[in-house]
């Protein structure tokens, strides 16, 4: 059968070999080191074309650069950038960042945080603070 321009197509010199599958070696690569799960916090967004290597922990409130390529842990609420990515400053002071992760709003049930969500967009500390549900003491 002809091929572009009448020529027929070479036949390549394995063709009558079986082809192997990437599955068929699985056995090489499970004695390679593990970097471990990357975890992802919550409250954390990526910009486009952000690239995280296996084994980083991305903490809460992180924001990661469009772009970026994430090869170490990155602290709550850390803004990074770069290849590789580095530190650029952090979201809040050290003091406001112990104070977000000990409201949790991501724990909060659906319904309080729909009710304020406007403050959880753009509000402060304090207000999510004032706005984080009470837990009725017995």
């Amino acid at each position: 059968m002809p091929g572009p321009k009448g020529r027929r197509p070479r036949r390549s010199a394995r063709a009558g070999l079986r082809r192997r599958h990437w599955a068929d070696h699985f056995d090489l690569l499970t004695g390679l080191p593990n970097r471990g799960d990357t975890v992802v916090g919550n409250d954390v967004w990526f910009g486009h074309g952000t690239t995280v290597m296996p084994g980083v922990r991305i903490g809460h409130g992180a924001i990661i650069a469009g772009g970026s390529v994430v090869t170490k842990d990155v602290p709550d609420y850390g803004l990074v950038g770069g290849n590789p990515a580095r530190l650029l400053r952090t979201r809040h002071s050290d003091a406001d960042i112990a104070r977000l992760l000990a409201l949790a709003w991501w724990d909060w049930p659906a319904e309080h945080i729909s009710k304020h969500v406007r403050t959880l967009m753009s509000g402060t500390v304090d207000e999510l603070q004032d706005a984080a549900p009470r837990i009725p003491h017995p």
